[in-house]
């Protein structure tokens, strides 16, 4: 690979107190993620911080219950390390599915969770995407964010007018795409090609006037459409 095809690589720093795991997830990413690299890893709520601050990492992919610091594991990394939030992404990467998790996370500035059911595909396509700036979450995971970062009822009300612009087939991929899926489960679900998943979102944001899933996530989530 020439060194300019190295300069676009994700690099990417691994949290996990498990060595097998770290493993493991290096092993999947080196197979199927030509395009990320594992710059370094750490074990604990310290050494990850002090692995992120000195790599300074495009994303920093880590558990959620990690040992040493005060406790807070991966959520304390986070919080630890909002000086470089601007240029370093976090994004969870836990076997828990408990929404006390997925919001304390998020909370403390992470862009994303996702469960270690995840192929590695889907996995490599979280990581591009918190890279890139856009949020990533595993299916279902989402709505623990939504109803935890949501306003109040009354702030909430459907604009007719905005949902009125998408087709019925575009409002069934925008759900699915503010509640996290990939393109392909987005295919699997609707029985449609990833193509024409790839069409109706860049039509639902074109309309919108949105710039990214995130962003979607949020208006979708401030009119309970999740």
């Amino acid at each position: 690979m020439n060194q300019s095809a190295e300069a676009r690589k994700i690099r990417v720093l691994l949290v996990d107190d498990h060595a097998l795991v770290r493993a493991g997830v290096r092993a999947e990413l080196a197979n199927h993620a030509p395009d990320i690299d594992v710059v370094g890893e750490a074990d604990d709520v310290e050494g990850a911080v002090a692995a992120a601050h000195a790599l300074l990492p495009d994303v920093v992919l880590l558990d959620v219950h990690l040992p040493g610091g005060r406790g807070g594991g991966g959520a304390e990394v986070v919080a630890t390390c909002t000086d470089i939030l601007a240029t370093t992404k976090f994004l969870a990467l836990s076997v828990s599915d408990a929404s006390d998790d997925v919001v304390a996370v998020i909370r403390s500035g992470a862009r994303g969770y996702v469960t270690k059911a995840i192929t590695a595909d889907d996995l490599a396509d979280a990581v591009r995407r918190v890279a890139a700036g856009d949020a990533a979450f595993s299916p279902r995971l989402a709505g623990f964010v939504l109803d935890a970062f949501g306003t109040s009822t009354a702030d909430l009300a459907v604009h007719d007018d905005e949902l009125d612009r998408l087709t019925a087939r575009e409002q069934e991929v925008m759900r699915l795409i503010a509640r996290g899926y990939a393109y392909k489960e987005v295919a699997a679900e609707l029985f449609i090609s990833i193509k024409t998943v790839e069409t109706h979102v860049s039509a639902v944001l074109r309309k919108l006037q949105l710039s990214s899933r995130h962003e979607l996530t949020r208006w979708a989530a401030a009119r309970r459409l999740l």
